[in-house]
C-alpha cells in the first residue's frame, strides 16, 4: 500500500495521534527557545501516555555535567545534541527497558538552539534530532536536521520550533518508509519565509540504502533551503559549520563531466587567489558549485535526472571536491549567502562569458535598483572575481579585452582599478581550444578525441559505468565473458 502524506494535520492531530499511540514512550531534552515541542504534546492532551520525562538544562555548567563537555565549545551543534540522544536514550532504556521495553517503541528527542536575541543581531538556528525504535526491543534510528529560524521575533520562532518538533517525531513513525515524504512533511503547517532546513540525516536500519545526497538536494529542490554541501568523501555537511570564518574559493559549472579546463581553471585561479592579501592558505576551502538550474532537464524547470546528480557528485569527489548545490542562480545571491558565513575574503573563479553575462542588465530586471542593486551585493564585500579566458572568433577574450555596455564603462574600470576583478594570467592554452559544450556531444556519441580533455580517472568513471549517456554495454557482475 503506497504511503500517503497526510498534508491536512494539524500540528495538534499530529502531537494527539502520537499521545495517543500506546506504543509509543520517550523523553524530551530542549535547551534554547524554552520547552515548545514537549509543550505542543501536553497541549494536545494525553500526553502522560506518551512523556516520560522533559528537561531542559540551559546552564553551560549543567549542560556538560549532564551531557559531557564540547570539544568545540559551541553549545549549539550537532555535537552536542548527539550527546544529548546518547544520555537521554540511553537512561530511557537503563530505566524502563525491563518494565515495558517488549511491547514499546522508545523515542528521545533533543534540540539545541539559540533563538533571535534583545539586540535581534544574531543568527537564529539550531539542530534538532530524534532516536527512535521502529519494533520493540529493536535497534534504533536517527533522524538529525539542523534549521535556520527567520522570523524576526522571538515568540514566533518557539512557535515554529514546536510545529518543526513534532512534524519530526511523526515523520519517525509515520512516513519512515518513505524518505521523501518523511522530508517533504517537516515543513507541514511552515513556511519557508520562517524556516529554513539545510541538512538533514537518516541513519539506522530502517535509512540504510537512503542516499543523503538526494535528501539533500530534495532540500533545495523543494526549497526547504538554498544549499546543500558534500564533503569530497560524499558526506553531508552542515554549511555555515563548514564555511565558517573561512576563506572560500568557488568555481561553478555544469560538471557533465569535470574536465581539464575545468581543473585548470581552479588550479590557477587558486594560486592567484592565495597571493591575495589576507588569505591563508590553511583556513581555505575550495568549492564546486552546482546551480539547481544546471541539473533540470526539463524546460519548466520541474524534473532533475537524479542518477546524473550522484554521477557529478562522485566524480568531483573523486577527484577530491568539496561540493555544494545551490539555488542562487545569480553571483550576487551566492556571495550574499557566503558572507553571513564568513568575513574573510572570498574568491569566484569564472569563465569569460560568466564576465558577460554578470554586466548583461536583463539579467537584473526583477530587481527595483537593476544591475547596480546587485553589484552592490555582489561587489562591496570581500570578494573577487578571477576569470579565465575564453577563444571566440580565433581572439583570446580577457578582461583586458571585455567591452561593457557604455553606461558600465566607467563602473567596470573602478571594479579593475580597485582590485575587484582580475585575468587568470597562468593556463594551459591548449584548453583555450577547447570547446566544453562539445565534450558531452563528443560522449554520448561514442566519438574518439574527448578523453584526451577529461582527466583520466574520470575517463574511466565513465566508460566503466557508461556515465552521461555513454554507449556502452554493463554485464551483470555474475557474468563472466562476453555473449
Amino acid at each position: 500500500m503506497k504511503l500517503t502524506h497526510e498534508k491536512n494535520l494539524t500540528t495538534k492531530h499530529k502531537a494527539l495521534k502520537i499521545n495517543l499511540d500506546k506504543r509509543l514512550y520517550g523523553t524530551f531534552a530542549e535547551i534554547g527557545a524554552g520547552q515548545e515541542v514537549a509543550a505542543q504534546f501536553f497541549k494536545a492532551g494525553g500526553a502522560s501516555g506518551t512523556v516520560a520525562k522533559t528537561m531542559s538544562a540551559y546552564d553551560m555548567t549543567f549542560s556538560d555535567a549532564i551531557y559531557g563537555p564540547v570539544d568545540s565549545g559551541r553549545y549549539v551543534c550537532e555535537e552536542r545534541l548527539i550527546s544529548m540522544l546518547n544520555h537521554e536514550y540511553g537512561l530511557l532504556h537503563e530505566r524502563l527497558g525491563n518494565k515495558r521495553g517488549a511491547n514499546t517503541l522508545f523515542f528521545s528527542f533533543a534540540n539545541t538552539v539559540v533563538a533571535l536575541n534583545y539586540h535581534k543581531n544574531n543568527e537564529p538556528h539550531g539542530w534538532i534530532g530524534c532516536r527512535f525504535q521502529l519494533e520493540p526491543e529493536g535497534k534504533y534510528h536517527d533522524a538529525v536536521i539542523h534549521v535556520k529560524m527567520q522570523d524576526n521575533d522571538y515568540l514566533l520562532q518557539q512557535q515554529v520550533l514546536g510545529i518543526i518538533g513534532v512534524n519530526l517525531i511523526y515523520a519517525c513513525y509515520y512516513y519512515h518508509e518513505d524518505p521523501e515524504i518523511f522530508l517533504v512533511s517537516l515543513m507541514d503547517n511552515l513556511s519557508t519565509e520562517s524556516l529554513q532546513i539545510d541538512m538533514i540525516k537518516l541513519e539506522g536500519p530502517q535509512f540504510e540504502k537512503v542516499d543523503s545526497r538526494l535528501m539533500s538536494l530534495h532540500l533545495v529542490k523543494y526549497g526547504f533551503s538554498d544549499v546543500a554541501l558534500f564533503g569530497s568523501d560524499s558526506k553531508i555537511l552542515q554549511p555555515s559549520d563548514s564555511l565558517y570564518k573561512k576563506n572560500i574559493v568557488v568555481l561553478r559549472g555544469r560538471f557533465r563531466p569535470i574536465i581539464n579546463v575545468h581543473l585548470d581553471m581552479l588550479e590557477n585561479g587558486v594560486k592567484q587567489y592565495l597571493n591575495e592579501p589576507e588569505v591563508d592558505k590553511n583556513n581555505m576551502v575550495v568549492v564546486s558549485e552546482l546551480t539547481l538550474q544546471s541539473l533540470q532537464v526539463s524546460e519548466n524547470g520541474d524534473l532533475i535526472d537524479e542518477k546524473d546528480f550522484l554521477d557529478r557528485v562522485d566524480i568531483l569527489c573523486s577527484l577530491g571536491q568539496t561540493v555544494m548545490i545551490t539555488n542562487f542562480h545569480e553571483y550576487y545571491k551566492l556571495v550574499a549567502y557566503l558572507s553571513k558565513i564568513t568575513n574573510h575574503k572570498i574568491g569566484l573563479i569564472i569563465g569569460y562569458p560568466n564576465l558577460e553575462y554578470i554586466f548583461d542588465d536583463v539579467n537584473y530586471k526583477n530587481l527595483p535598483g537593476g544591475i547596480l542593486e546587485s553589484f552592490a551585493t555582489l561587489f562591496s564585500r570581500k570578494v573577487k572575481l578571477f576569470v579565465y579566458p575564453t577563444l571566440k572568433n580565433n581572439l583570446l577574450m580577457n578582461c583586458m579585452r571585455f567591452n561593457p555596455p557604455m553606461h558600465l564603462i566607467d563602473l567596470y574600470r573602478f571594479l579593475i582599478t580597485n582590485n575587484k576583478i582580475e585575468d587568470i594570467h597562468h593556463y594551459n592554452e591548449i584548453n583555450i581550444h577547447v570547446n566544453t559544450d562539445n565534450m558531452l556531444d563528443l560522449i554520448q556519441h561514442g566519438e574518439e578525441g574527448w578523453e584526451e580533455n577529461v582527466p583520466k580517472e574520470v575517463v574511466s568513471m565513465i566508460k566503466d559505468r557508461c556515465l552521461f549517456g555513454f554507449p556502452c554495454v554493463v554485464l551483470p557482475t555474475d557474468n563472466k565473458e562476453l555473449i
